[in-house]
């Protein structure tokens, strides 16, 4: 899996966002990461899981939609 920035989640789909997200809870929980890493990551994994739910908001709103006709 690539190096996730913050200038490319918006392209990553919900499965390598969400198993970017992982990782990122991952390294958070199990390291011992500087102040300023542990807050980088945090922030990364705020980001990524927006993108999850935006990816799922909008799915839902197809299947809404598809419901309704």
């Amino acid at each position: 899996m690539g190096t996730t920035t913050m200038d490319n989640i918006d392209s990553l789909g919900f499965e390598q966002a969400f198993a970017q997200l992982q990782d990122v809870l991952k390294r958070i929980e199990s390291a011992d990461l500087p102040l300023e890493e542990s807050v980088a990551q945090y922030e990364l994994g705020r980001k990524l899981a927006a993108r999850c739910q935006a990816l799922l908001d909008d799915a839902e709103l197809r299947v809404r939609k598809l419901e309704e006709e």
